[in-house]
């Protein structure tokens, strides 16, 4: 359990953010500017939007403390190369999924140490572990940032390389990031099944009003039905795996998963599921 959480967990996420990496170019970085209406709202989605509907969900459900803060932790992480692939299986905009994702990562180094910090100290009070927003943000930027950064100058540099090398990083990705669940799963057993009558219908429900409040937010804005799509994909999509390391570095516990990293382990399940009617109304219409 230990070579899985100090090795293969920051392993698995710094190939998926390697993957999102080679799959940008530059002109994913210009779209920003030139479609910004359509980024500015997808962005807000998940920013402000996505966090604010966690919290309401956490207090409606009454989630305890560190599934509290996991399901916060979720809400920060933005959506990554899984969003993008969802994306073009619903015939949304691509383009625009790609440059949501790549800007949110990047940002996500200053945004989340704060937030995550707050969510501990808020949910978990005099039980809260230290958290150090300097050195979260040092390992966030170790973990995503920096691969991200590798990923874009080996697109540049080496594009046949890079193009031939995407598929297979993300395939390994996948692997490892199931391997994770499980493990996650496995050693949390006990408190996954004590609150599953809970924690199942708390993600659902999140995962649920996101997409349909991406979809309104996108729709009332007067996107393109492409756009929109996107938007409400962006906004319910989570890079689940971004979370279960967030809680395996704010508890520092290296003999086995803590109950912050279950809420991140069964969304990235659950996600599937729900989005799945979702994506085969969008590629319908």
């Amino acid at each position: 359990m230990e070579l899985l959480i100090n090795v293969v967990l920051p392993l698995s996420l710094a190939i998926i953010m390697l993957s999102l990496g080679i799959g940008l170019t530059f002109g994913d970085f210009r779209r920003v500017l030139t479609r910004f209406q359509a980024f500015a709202l997808g962005a807000g989605s998940q920013i402000i939007l996505l966090p604010a509907v966690a919290y309401i969900v956490v207090r409606l459900f009454g989630l305890p403390g560190e599934l509290a803060v996991g399901v916060m932790l979720l809400s920060f992480c933005p959506g990554g190369v899984t969003s993008n692939m969802i994306a073009k299986l619903a015939k949304g905009d691509v383009a625009l999924s790609v440059s949501l994702t790549a800007v949110i990562s990047l940002l996500s180094i200053f945004s989340v140490p704060f937030l995550a910090a707050w969510s501990v100290a808020h949910f978990m009070g005099s039980d809260a572990p230290e958290v150090s927003v300097a050195d979260l943000a040092v390992k966030m930027f170790l973990i995503t940032t920096l691969p991200v950064l590798i990923g874009i100058t080996l697109r540049r540099l080496a594009s046949p390389f890079a193009i031939r090398i995407e598929p297979v990083l993300s395939r390994v990705a996948t692997i490892l990031f199931a391997i994770i669940v499980v493990a996650a799963l496995a050693g949390n057993w006990t408190t996954f099944t004590t609150n599953v009558a809970t924690l199942g219908p708390a993600l659902i429900t999140l995962n649920i009003a996101l997409l349909l409040l991406g979809l309104g937010v996108a729709s009332l804005s007067g996107l393109v039905w492409a756009e929109v799509k996107t938007v409400s994909i962006e906004t319910g999509i989570q890079n689940a795996t971004l979370g279960v390391a967030l809680a395996a570095i704010i508890t520092g516990q290296t003999s086995g998963f803590s109950d912050m990293a279950l809420p991140s382990a069964v969304y990235g399940i659950l996600m599937y599921f729900v989005a799945a009617p979702f994506v085969a109304w969008y590629r319908r219409t």
